[in-house]
């Protein structure tokens, strides 16, 4: 058996000029298990070689995969410089909106990659208290909020706080009709018309070309339009526009970032698959999990402000490996669940069920070094110094119990360190996809949902058109549904109901003790 310090040793891969490690040692492994990989490690390393050279790599839609290029030359293009120019226009007051005020605050309008990604960012660089700081502090930087579902309480409570002549909107959807931001949009648009004021000399958006969304944002004349690829899907969006816009109105330095994941761009293409963190990353992966996703992630990071990060790796990872068919459209049902919390907050919330719980995890720990301030506690040790010893104690005590653990350190926490953490765990994600055979670029579970809501709302329609013309109706879901006709459709029925009695005065419903079901009453 290997020795544990030459274990470490072998298996801690490190950027000595970023100072970014990344150590497989509390993995169950052997060398014989990599060398068995052979022939994954070599399809991965073409396949990737395929999406670098501009072939088509998600087959189901016809489309490239360009994140891992196009940021590469990004920071060059007269669109970076677009971006640039704009936020610092909003910045200084030469853009504002249509009363002459100078913008304070920017709502961010997106769902899926177009929100967790910039919320990342922002909660990682800027922190949890950006929006608290005068314009001063700022530096005439805007505070920066989200609508990324679409929830009424999400609407109401941000018009609590926002002044409708001094927030900027920025519209983000490549398709340009994505429901839930296209359901804010309208909301928005109707509050501003309400206020006698144009929500257009507010707005600005991000889309592809010709969707939906640049036509209304045309035709309604947005203070900016700019330009989404089409090639670049959501949950990998964020080295891209998407990702840029809302970090330079926020005084975010984009261009580290994308310093940083370029750096990993790098390293990850290394030919050695052993010396290359993504391709290691991936095998973990596979080899924890058999193939077939059997653990769960988890990412652990030691620090306040990568909270996020599990919620950006969900997306990313779930969204991308999550699927029924495989490439040859063999039924595999492939993924990995993703969870997380913070160190050493999880110590106190789901550290005892991964200690003594269900073996079916491998933890992934993630270490800033460098302290945000030096905070004394004893005369030996700050506050920083005990963060790392609860780390270290977590590392041991489920090493000691047979669990599994990968640790990642970064020398502190800024745009180029994200940077590097998101570019590795977007080609980890892709190579572990060459590695089941499936395509991590399309989505057809979230196609299925969407189609199954637009179900439901005609269903709705059925429903309401067919009691308006019936003057109105008394009974149970399952009477009520057969009276508009779908007597098969009384459980959808009785949702709708339930839903419409606590928002219509036009319908009511009491609870019957003895049926043990509701009964509806419709004006």
């Amino acid at each position: 058996m290997e020795n544990w310090i030459e274990r470490n040793r072998k298996y801690t891969l490190i950027d000595a000029g970023s100072q970014f490690s990344i150590d497989f040692a509390g993995m169950k492994f052997t060398p014989a298990d990599l060398d068995e990989l052979a022939p994954k490690f070599e399809r991965a390393a073409r396949e990737m070689g395929r999406i670098e050279a501009g072939e088509i790599k998600n087959p189901d839609e016809h489309r490239k995969v360009t994140h891992f290029t196009d940021r590469r030359d990004y920071a060059k293009s007269a669109l970076f410089r677009s971006v640039e120019e704009f936020a610092e226009k909003v910045r200084t007051g030469k853009i504002t909106g249509e009363t002459g005020k100078k913008f304070d605050a920017v709502v961010v309008n997106g769902i899926g990659g177009s929100a967790l990604g910039p919320q990342l960012m922002q909660f990682a660089i800027n922190g949890p208290y950006w929006n608290e700081k005068s314009d001063a502090q700022r530096d005439g930087y805007l505070k920066l909020y989200f609508l990324d579902n679409t929830d009424s309480a999400e609407f109401a409570d941000l018009l609590e706080v926002m002044d409708p002549e001094t927030t900027l909107h920025l519209v983000i959807s490549k398709s340009g009709g994505t429901q839930e931001t296209k359901n804010n949009m309208i909301a928005m648009e109707n509050f501003y018309a309400e206020k006698k004021l144009s929500f257009a000399r507010h707005a600005a958006a991000i889309t592809m070309k010709g969707s939906e969304l640049d036509r209304h944002a045309a035709e309604s004349k947005f203070l900016a339009v700019f330009e989404m690829a089409e090639s670049i899907g959501g949950r990998t969006s964020e080295t891209s526009i998407v990702g840029h816009l809302p970090a330079a109105l926020t005084g975010v330095n984009f261009a580290k970032f994308l310093d940083g994941a370029c750096r990993m761009d790098v390293w990850t293409r290394t030919a050695d698959p052993l010396a290359n963190p993504a391709m290691m990353l991936a095998a973990m992966w596979y080899i924890a999990g058999k193939g077939r996703g059997d653990r769960n992630m988890v990412i652990v990071p030691y620090s306040d402000r990568l909270i996020l990060l599990s919620r950006y790796m969900q997306q990313l990872v779930m969204e991308s490996l999550g699927k029924a068919l495989d490439l040859d459209g063999r039924e595999v049902h492939q993924g990995i669940n993703v969870f997380g919390n913070k160190g050493g907050t999880d110590a106190h919330a789901f550290i005892q069920q991964l200690n003594d719980g269900r073996d079916d995890f491998f933890a992934t720990f993630i270490e800033v070094l460098k302290d945000a301030k030096k905070l004394p506690i004893t005369s030996d040790t700050t506050m920083g110094g005990y963060l790392h010893g609860f780390l270290e104690g977590l590392s041991a005590a489920l090493l000691g119990k047979g669990r599994q653990i990968i640790t990642i350190r970064i020398p502190e926490l800024t745009e180029a360190e994200l940077g590097m953490l998101i570019a590795l765990y977007e080609r980890a994600v892709a190579i572990y996809a060459e590695f089941i055979n499936i395509n991590a670029f399309h989505q057809p579970g979230v196609q299925a949902y969407k189609l199954a809501a637009k179900g439901i709302l005609a269903l709705r329609e059925q429903l309401m058109a067919r009691l308006r013309e019936l003057g109105g109706a008394k009974g149970t879901a399952g009477e009520i549904a057969a009276l508009a006709g779908c007597p098969d459709k009384a459980v959808e029925v009785g949702g709708l109901l339930d839903k419409a009695a606590a928002n219509c005065p036009h319908v009511k419903r009491e609870f019957c003790p003895k049926a043990k079901e509701w009964f509806y009453t419709i004006d």
